[in-house]
Order: C-alpha cells, then structure tokens, then sequence
C-alpha cells in the first residue's frame, strides 16, 4: 500500500541571470536532484518555476525614467490622481517613483483602514473607536492624522503617508473608499488597485473621468527599450533597485510547455509545469492577503485546467460509513471515492472542500515551500498532486 500522499520539494538551483536557458537550467536542477535524493520522475508529476527567475531571464526589467515617459505619453505630463495603490515598497515605491516624475501635479487616493490587500493604515482598534463611517467619509492628510494619529505599518514599522510623499513635493495624498472621490481633484486618474481594478475604472469613468487607465495599461510595449507585459502592464512587478522594477514575464504559458516538452524528451514522461507568483492565502495575525500579483500563475501546462472533485471523507465517516471501523471502513471510504461524480457542486458529500483551481492551489503550495527570501530554491517538484485515498 501506499504510505504518502502529496509531496512537495524545494529545488535548489543556480542563480539564473538575463540570458540564461532557464528550461534547460530547470531540467539539469531537477534530474540531479532526483539522483542525489532517490526520486523517480513520474507521469503526473508537477514542476514549477517561480515567475522571478522566469523574468530575470528574459531581462524583462524596466527604469522609472521609462515608466514616466509611458505616463506623460498616456496622461500629457498635467496633473493626475492614482486611486488604491497598495502600501508596498516593494510593490508600488519603484513605480510611484516613475510616475511621479511623468506628471506636474500628483493626488494619490488611499483606502482605509487598510489598502486592498489587508496593509493597514490605522489598526482596527483604533478605527473603530473613532466611529467614522468608512462608506462616506473623506479626508485630507491633516484631518486624517487629527482624527486617527500617525500609525506604523505593523510589520515593515513604516508611515506610508510619510514615505509617499517623499517621492515629489508636488504630491497630495487624500483618503476615501470610494474611487469617485479622485474627480474632485483631477480627471485623469490611473487606477493602482490589483484584483478591483476593473470595477474601480468602470466608477471613475461614469464619474466623469477624460483619461482613465489602469496599471495593466502601462509598458504594455517596449519604451525607450524598456520591458513590457503585453497583458499586465506593470501589475506584478516587483522592485530591483530603487530605480529599476522587474516586470511580470511575458509568455510563461509558451515556457511552461517548453518545460514540459523537455522532460518528455529527457525522462520520457509527462509533467506538468507552471510558472507560479505569489500565493492565494492569508496571514491570519497581520490580516495582509499575499495576492500581490495580478494571478497566482500566469502560465502553466493544460493538465492543471479545471479544479478538483472531491468528496469529504470525514463526511462519510461520520455518516453514511459511521457503523465500519479498520480494513472494512478503508474498503468501503475507497469504494465511495472511485465511485463519486464528476460534478459534486452542491453535493453534500462535498460541503467544506471548497473546489479552487488546480492552477491556484498548485501556486500557492509552491510559494509556501520555495518561500521569497533566501532558500535557493525556486523551483519545486511535486509527486503525488492527483492522487487520492483510494490510488493504489
């Protein structure tokens, strides 16, 4: 009998430079460690290559001098109101940075008390104390710190208000959960908001905006020999110095086969690949969700289409199975698995298993194990994804 299910390993690998054969380098790092640590590779398997060493390679860099020849080019160079941008330093200062120097006048909007992705502005506790309504309520900076205090960001120990303005003394920031509220200063806006940004553009657009962008709109091609993401613009971007951003990469569905065709070639077997960013998960104590980039995976192999159909074996052993016990339950749980549905939405044999996407879970659980720091190991092999209690 089997004695494990799903294994997930970080791959150590070199550190992959622009121009580097990142398929190949992938190959080499996963072949020897399968040597050295007695792992088969095996049809079903899954490889997955972090985003960063992907665009590393493809040199998919971009200057702030590029990024503000891209806004003076979408906007005029006037003013301009960025709307929900997230508290980030490594996320937004670079390109905050670059925007700043293509515009004359610059009024960020903030979300309180926290940006969309759970980075707080003013502690929950203290918010509620204070009453405000945060549906029709709008500040200035003066108002906001007369009526929440100055607060330190929880875990980076930064004022965001403070470090924002830095980048220009022609910016004015102002707060507000609603995206109309920008009008009130400039109608040329660029929504900054990640997974809300359609909704956003759509309100400030019936609010009687003239230029209306989002940040999937900028370097969607090469300026002034900068790099470029055809569908997500600057979304996914991370910094590389203070005045440099990595873009998300280009084309990682096209390199996630190449992956694929190259185990093939080599093993003779058939893995799936995926190219993974952050992962689609919560911290419970900071209340930030990781889901930085635009998606969890911008490419992957077609085997990781679609999502799971499983039932709850807890279901069954407390229910339908509850009277069986040793090798008479484990038969019997086996037999309920082969013989499920396809389709077990609204199933009650299914309550609680909450069916994401194989594409998503696949990237969450490989930015837990090669984690953003310092382990070496951006790639992750994992065995045993597809199968269940009842594989033999």
């Amino acid at each position: 009998m089997r004695h494990i299910g799903v294994t997930a390993r970080g791959v150590i690998a070199p550190i992959f430079k622009s121009g580097d054969d990142l398929a190949a380098g992938v190959l080499k790092s996963v072949l020897e460690a399968s040597k050295a640590e007695g792992f088969p590779i095996e049809d079903g398997d899954v490889v997955g290559i972090t985003e960063s060493v992907l665009a590393r390679t493809q040199g998919n860099y971009a200057e702030v001098t590029q990024i503000a020849a891209d806004i003076r080019s979408k906007f005029g160079g006037g003013d301009l109101g960025l709307v929900f941008p997230i508290m980030s330093r490594n996320r937004f200062s670079v390109l905050l940075r670059g925007i700043a120097m293509g515009c004359d006048k610059l009024y960020i909007l903030l979300s309180y008390p926290r940006d969309e992705v759970g980075n707080q502005l003013v502690p929950q506790d203290i918010f509620d104390e204070t009453g405000v309504n945060p549906f029709s309520q709008h500040f200035g900076e003066k108002d906001f710190y007369d009526t929440f205090g100055k607060n330190l960001h929880p875990f980076t120990g930064v004022d965001y208000i403070e470090f924002y303005k830095t980048f220009g003394e022609h910016i004015e920031i102002v707060f507000s959960n609603d995206p109309a509220h920008i009008l009130k200063y400039t109608k040329n806006v660029l929504c900054c908001d990640i997974h809300s940004r359609n909704r956003t553009a759509r309100i400030v657009k019936n609010g009687g905006a003239q230029k209306v962008y989002t940040l999937t709109d900028i370097l969607t091609e090469s300026v002034d020999g900068s790099g470029f993401n055809e569908e997500y613009g600057l979304l996914g971007s991370n910094m590389a110095s203070d005045t440099r951003v990595k873009l998300f990469p280009r084309k990682s569905g096209e390199f996630a086969l190449r992956v694929q065709e190259s185990f093939l070639r080599e093993t003779g077997r058939k893995v799936e690949a995926i190219v993974y960013g952050d992962g689609c998960f919560m911290d419970p104590i900071g209340g930030i969700w990781e889901l930085a980039d635009p998606v969890a995976s911008p490419g992957f192999t077609p085997g990781l289409l679609g999502t799971p159909s499983e039932i709850k074996i807890k279901y069954f052993a407390d229910n339908d199975l509850s009277g069986l016990s040793g090798g008479e339950l484990e038969q019997a749980m086996k037999r309920q698995i082969r013989g499920k549905a396809d389709n077990l939405v609204g199933a009650m044999a299914a309550q609680g298993t909450t069916p994401r996407r194989y594409c998503d879970l696949v990237a969450s659980l490989c930015d837990l194990v090669g984690g953003s720091g310092d382990r070496g190991t951006p790639v992750i092999y994992i065995k045993g994804y597809y199968t269940n209690y009842a594989t033999e």
